[in-house]
């Protein structure tokens, strides 16, 4: 059984949660039209800061990559993508370069902003250097848990989550801060987390076309592009960069993996089933696994765990249906839609046997895992590799939850995930493979 700090604090989560969800119900009519760019962060939430330096192993920054709407995405890049042959003392070098570039040992010149002043400090984060070689990372999008209504991608909970996990899989992490409920109800997650596969492989392809350009000028898309010498990005007419540099440098997105903690997990299968449908168009991006943990399952039919654990913790059957109710508009409203039910029988996309091979982490005390475990099952069936990893005197989001993350269970978690992704992102004869 869970511990009584464990118990006692799930008491008071579900309080909190519970008059949350009320709260935003009753401010957040059915009828009121939708905020199109919507929030990705609640203002109520801690939240860590980007660290663009190597804080503990992980170097991490945030990018809007949609002027339209409020979707982000953080970065964690971890030190070992930095080259594994460039000694350890050198790697100060990997961060900025002075500002003067010339041969002389004189001191750089002062920095200055637009205003003219000379006060603000020199960029101090890492930055790829196009003379220095760089070893590439497989990606792993992330899609955070919170019930649709909390959460984020900059979220402490979040960020200390994602530096673990770049840290044992050796994966450059996207955290995906997706556009929350109930300001933006389904379908606007799930295409959030779509758009931002598709930004992956655009940023590929830019990449791409910044080694081919050289230093002519080009037309795409009627925007004039043209390459700077000094750091090797490509930038429009106005200056602006059209590559993030850290991608560009150390990103292989053919090996390219998805992890959606509870309804993150319902997010990762619907875009693993769009990749799935889009096939060679998302080149060069490859969706090779899915990993969804505890994922926010539910359905018409109750199973076994539904009916015997319905009242357990933190996230119980009450307050999730809550949650449904604040996500689903009101004329979708259906345990058996597509978005909570994987094996619905109006579940559209391609069949189950073509969908990648999905790890699924589940706790004894959760009411959803059964309904979880039914979803491996069907895969295997299909010949699809679907372990379930199972964990005892564990309750939902044991191994994300603030006040679990520095626990033994969750840090064997975020091990077993390591072994297996490692299949299936592992380079053979290059990179160690399990």
């Amino acid at each position: 059984m869970p511990s009584v700090a464990v118990k006692l604090y799930s008491v008071f989560f579900k309080l909190l949660l519970k008059h949350r969800l009320q709260s935003l119900i009753s401010i957040s009519p059915d009828h009121a039209p939708p905020d199109s760019f919507g929030v990705s962060t609640r203002s109520d939430e801690s939240v860590a800061a980007a660290n663009p330096s190597f804080a503990d192993g992980v170097a991490t920054k945030d990018i809007h990559i949609d002027p339209m709407t409020s979707l982000t995405v953080r970065i964690f890049l971890p030190e070992s993508a930095l080259s594994p042959t460039e000694p350890r003392s050198d790697r100060r070098h990997s961060l900025t370069p002075p500002l003067n570039h010339s041969s002389s040992p004189a001191a750089p010149e002062p920095r200055r902003n637009s205003y003219g002043s000379e006060n603000l400090e020199p960029y101090r984060g890492y930055a790829p250097s196009p003379k220095r070689s760089s070893r590439k990372l497989p990606v792993m999008l992330q899609f955070h848990g919170g019930g649709w209504v909390s959460g984020g991608s900059d979220s402490a909970a979040n960020d200390f989550f994602c530096r673990r996990i770049a840290k044992v899989c050796d994966v450059i992490v996207l955290a995906v801060g997706y556009r929350l409920a109930p300001e933006n109800r389904y379908p606007a997650a799930f295409e959030d987390g779509v758009k931002v596969l598709h930004w992956l492989g655009k940023q590929a392809n830019l990449a791409d076309c910044c080694k081919s350009l050289g230093n002519n000028n080009r037309r795409v898309n009627g925007v004039e592009l043209k390459k700077v010498n000094v750091q090797g990005h490509i930038v429009d007419a106005f200056g602006a960069s059209m590559v993030e540099p850290w991608l560009a440098a150390h990103a292989d997105p053919s090996r390219c993996v998805l992890l959606g903690v509870s309804c993150g997990g319902n997010i990762a299968d619907y875009v693993a089933r769009k990749a799935v449908e889009a096939g060679k168009l998302l080149d060069p991006v490859k969706v090779v696994a899915q990993v969804l943990m505890y994922p926010f399952f539910i359905g018409n039919n109750p199973t076994q765990s539904e009916i015997k654990l319905a009242n357990s913790y933190f996230y119980d059957k009450p307050v999730s249906v809550l949650a449904w109710k604040l996500f689903l508009p009101e004329k979708e409203f259906d345990f058996d839609h597509p978005a909570a039910n994987p094996l619905a029988h109006n579940r559209s996309g391609p069949p189950l046997k073509l969908m990648p091979p999905t790890l699924t982490v589940v706790a004894e005390h959760d009411w959803m895992r059964d309904r979880a475990i039914a979803y491996a099952e069907e895969l295997r069936k299909v010949n699809v590799d679907s372990p379930v990893l199972e964990y005892k005197d564990a309750v939902h989001e044991f191994a994300t939850l603030d006040m679990l993350l520095k626990t033994p269970q969750a840090q064997a978690c975020a091990e077993d995930i390591a072994i297996w992704v490692k299949k299936y992102i592992s380079l053979r004869g290059h990179e160690f493979s399990y």
